[in-house]
């Protein structure tokens, strides 16, 4: 009996094996290339592997960190991924150079980008740009920072009347060596390293892109349009972007635990505990309460303002079928 019984035991045990390797494979399978290092910008999209929000909607999603040297629109256009996390003016200047990428969800409301000034410069306006040496990331970044300028009737081409554009590394090393008079940081980032560096709020000026009435639109979901003609790929977008809207709603409950998650996913050990809390906190701002759909007044701000680049716009025409609501229609 004791025999049978063992035998019994060992088939239930290769039968449950099997059983979970075919759940496992029925998974759907789905790459996100981020745009960025893995940080808390990213949170609600670590929260939701972490949680199995994505593993309830039937997908086993591979998240793929950013860096310096990675451009998503690349990787997506090379294969190497089902969906990007872009800022608009990127996208569609990827889009207008041939790389047919499509907004399907708009996670962030706002933006966070800023240019931050020391006060000392004597800079407290926009007009007294003219003249100073301001850091500028490009790589795609460049596109909102060259729009505002444009608006501004200011050249970027150096000068007593335009201002000189220090290409600036993905760090605030400028502004703490004064080989720059402003740099370009994020809310959720950069000015906390440059707080951090000890240089106090107090003796800082910051411009937020979103006060200045030219913010554009960031991190955002994009894949390729062709993508969109297959109704099974569709299907497995809204799976995605509704666990990834419930990733970034638990987030915002749950900062420290977000932020916990994300330095557990850091596998290059680089980031730290209290500037990754304070980053979901601020992150978790921009999200603010979003359902994933795309505001259509914000997205027609984001065109208005690439279009009024004067001689230089960052795109030429009115973008068509760049944004769909066939994904966020379905949540």
């Amino acid at each position: 009996m004791a025999n049978i019984a063992v035998k019994a035991l060992a088939a239930a045990t290769m039968l449950a094996g099997v059983l979970s390797a075919g759940a496992a494979s029925a998974a759907d399978q789905l790459t996100l290339q981020l745009k960025w290092v893995t940080q808390g910008q990213f949170a609600g999209y670590y929260v939701a592997k972490d949680k199995g929000f994505y593993e309830a909607e039937g997908l086993d999603v591979t998240i793929k960190p950013g860096g310096p040297d990675i451009a998503p629109p690349q990787v997506i256009a090379g294969g190497g991924a089902d969906v990007i996390i872009d800022w608009m003016p990127s996208a569609l200047a990827s889009r207008e150079k041939g790389v047919p990428l499509v907004n399907i969800a708009q996670p962030f409301k706002k933006s966070g980008m800023m240019l931050t000034c020391r006060k000392e410069t004597g800079i407290t306006s926009p007009a007294d740009f003219k003249g100073k040496t301001l850091g500028v990331w490009f790589f795609g970044n460049e596109y909102p920072f060259l729009s505002w300028m444009s608006q501004l009737g200011i050249p970027t081409s150096g000068g007593p009347d335009g201002v000189t554009v220090l290409k600036q590394g993905f760090n605030v090393d400028p502004l703490l060596q004064k080989q720059a008079d402003c740099i370009s940081t994020m809310t959720y980032n950069e000015y906390w390293q440059v707080i951090d560096a000890g240089i106090p709020a107090e003796d800082l000026v910051v411009f937020k892109y979103e006060d200045q009435g030219v913010a554009t639109l960031e991190d955002g979901l994009y894949v390729l349009e062709d993508s969109l003609k297959d109704p099974a790929k569709v299907d497995k977008y809204v799976r995605f972007v509704r666990a990834s809207m419930k990733g970034w709603a638990y987030a915002a409950e749950n900062p420290d635990e977000a932020a916990e998650i994300v330095l557990e996913n850091d596998a290059s050990g680089a980031q730290t505990e209290t500037h990754q809390k304070r980053m979901v906190g601020e992150i978790v701002k921009l999200v603010d309460g979003s359902d994933g759909k795309l505001d259509k007044a914000a997205y027609e701000r984001t065109v208005k303002s690439l279009l009024s680049g004067g001689s230089d716009p960052v795109i030429t025409k009115e973008p068509v079928g760049a944004t769909t609501t066939v994904v966020t229609d379905k949540l």
